[in-house]
């Protein structure tokens, strides 16, 4: 009887109870170990400090499309030179003139610019956080050492130094040019750092509300049609009401409905705290038991998107 080569060929041996070239019976392929090339990692473990910080990086440079096509980085860097453009124009006339003061105060500045802000804003959030949501790496990252009270921190620095750094610049480009038109060392020192602060706080306040908005949608397109919506229709609405109430001549309800909007939360405040002007009716700036009510609500504000936040993530697989 001649041997069955057939089985020979194919790697296959005889099935348990079947005879050797029996229709319909094989055994499994022999158990092979191949080395492949892997190699146990040795290095040194960088840890849940490390992935917060390179989270926080990339975010950062996210914001303005660095490190993405060039295409990414046209609008960043357009808004940026929008808003710069006031600053430039003012720095200019200042030195040209001889003026003795800037026209537009440090910590206005902000508030002056806040439709190209929001539109920055818009056009982050929904980079930082949507994206991820719409590809599923979110679980990639908790997958890592970090865990979500890290994923929102990382995103919130990022976004808040973004926009400390969109909206500082220009501050910082006015107070050189009051130098170099030789205006008062001490008072335009004094101006810069109100206007650093009220960019602080603005920065953190509308980075913890645009990333909430964000947040609930993996779709670019509609995140940033969202936090437009969230900026300027409590904004308008705000203002409109108080107009009609200093028309009535209630200037207390004016002053409260300000605590209303992100953006007249922040007029107030600078107005109430540096320079009594802000763009409510009648130029009023908030006072007494009133103005004390603004810096908490922008705290508690503040500190209420964060805690949304951290629910919104409290799932690893969305």
């Amino acid at each position: 009887m001649q041997p069955d080569t057939t089985l020979a060929k194919t790697g296959r041996g005889p099935a348990p109870g079947g005879r050797p070239g029996q229709p319909g019976q094989s055994a499994p392929p022999d158990a092979r170990i191949m080395d492949i090339g892997y190699r146990r990692y040795d290095g040194e473990r960088l840890g849940r400090s490390y992935a917060r910080r390179s989270l926080f990086e990339h975010s950062l440079r996210g914001a303005y499309g660095l490190g993405r096509s060039a295409r990414s980085k046209v609008l960043p860097f357009l808004f940026f030179a929008i808003v710069a453009t006031p600053a430039l124009v003012v720095v200019a006339v200042a030195v040209t003139v001889g003026l003795d003061e800037l026209p537009v105060d440090y910590a206005r500045y902000a508030v002056f610019m806040q439709p190209v802000i929001g539109l920055f804003l818009a056009l982050a959030a929904p980079q930082m956080v949507s994206l991820d949501l719409r590809f599923h790496t979110v679980p990639l990252y908790f997958s890592r050492p970090i865990e979500r009270v890290d994923y929102v921190a990382a995103k919130l620095s990022a976004l808040t130094t973004a926009l400390i750094l969109f909206t500082g610049a220009p501050v910082l480009i006015m107070y050189i040019g009051a130098l170099l038109a030789k205006m008062d060392f001490a008072d335009q020192t004094r101006g810069l750092a109100e206007g650093l602060a009220v960019t602080v706080v603005f920065s953190a306040m509308h980075a913890a509300i645009a990333l909430l908005v964000a947040s609930f949608t993996p779709r670019r397109g509609f995140g940033v049609a969202a936090v437009i919506a969230v900026l300027t229709i409590p904004y308008f609405a705000a203002t409109a009401v108080q107009f009609v109430a200093y028309d009535q001549g209630n200037d207390t309800l004016a002053q409260v409905l300000g605590l209303f909007s992100p953006g007249t939360l922040i007029d107030g405040l600078q107005g109430m705290l540096f320079t009594d002007a802000t763009d409510f009716p009648g130029n009023l700036a908030p006072e007494g038991a009133v103005a004390a009510a603004y810096p908490l609500v922008i705290v508690g504000l503040t500190v209420l998107c964060c805690a949304l936040m951290l629910r919104r993530y409290r799932k690893a697989g969305i």
